[in-house]
């Protein structure tokens, strides 16, 4: 028996996948958390053998989960069940020490799939997510991969690639970093980069956070002490 614990804001989510796996005589679902710090102890307690997190969770995210469950040296395997699939928060999930990276648009079949891999102690990423990955290592080649079940020694390729700078910036947050210090409103960044406003207010909430400041003039002068701006 596959003991799971669930751990997503949407009551409806984490009730599809109950629902979904009461016929799966080998899994069992053992316990829910509808936050990230309820779910570091839950897990703590139950030990479970898979831990289903979603991404974008209040308090904690769900990236931010599986590294503290990491560093706590907890066993259970971890998924990471996501509507995003940029680079970006892949390959953060990889870093934090994720076995598998599923889409939520991903049908039943391929769901148990991912269960049975990681229960096995492998490491499972669908299709699109796995292209992603292997661009990255290739450099850029195309592939036509239904899924991919990555060794630990791609892992290990993996891991080493991060953001190039001291607060683990993504992409994003360092487009929207150089926009903001050079007088930008998030309205202005949102045309340019062609997002919504409330996306890009949520990506510079998080920059700010990341950075620990709260202004303009403290982030442009932390981002010069770093470097990261001329």
């Amino acid at each position: 028996m596959v003991r799971i614990v669930l751990v997503d804001d949407h009551f409806l989510v984490r009730d599809g996948i109950r629902a979904l796996l009461e016929d799966e005589e080998q899994y069992e679902v053992v316990g829910e958390a509808s936050d990230g710090i309820k779910a570091i102890e839950l897990v703590q307690s139950l030990q479970p053998d898979i831990v289903i997190c979603d991404i974008r969770m209040p308090e904690i995210s769900g990236i931010e989960t599986v590294q503290k469950l990491t560093s706590l040296g907890v066993s259970s395997k971890t998924i990471m069940l996501s509507m995003h699939d940029s680079d970006e928060y892949i390959l953060q999930s990889i870093n934090a020490g994720a076995d598998g990276y599923l889409l939520k648009g991903a049908g039943k079949d391929e769901f148990l799939k991912a269960l049975s891999v990681v229960s096995k102690g492998e490491k499972y990423f669908s299709g699109d997510v796995s292209s992603i990955l292997i661009k990255k290592i290739k450099g850029g080649e195309n592939t036509s991969s239904d899924h991919v079940s990555l060794s630990k020694d791609t892992i290990s390729i993996k891991s080493k690639i991060t953001t190039q700078n001291p607060f683990d910036l993504t992409k994003r947050e360092n487009q929207i970093l150089r926009l903001a210090i050079s007088g930008k409103t998030n309205k202005d960044i949102a045309e340019i980069l062609e997002i919504s406003k409330r996306t890009t207010e949520v990506h510079r909430f998080n920059l700010m956070k990341k950075m620990k400041v709260k202004n303009i003039l403290e982030l442009s002068n932390k981002a010069k002490k770093y470097g990261m701006i001329d």
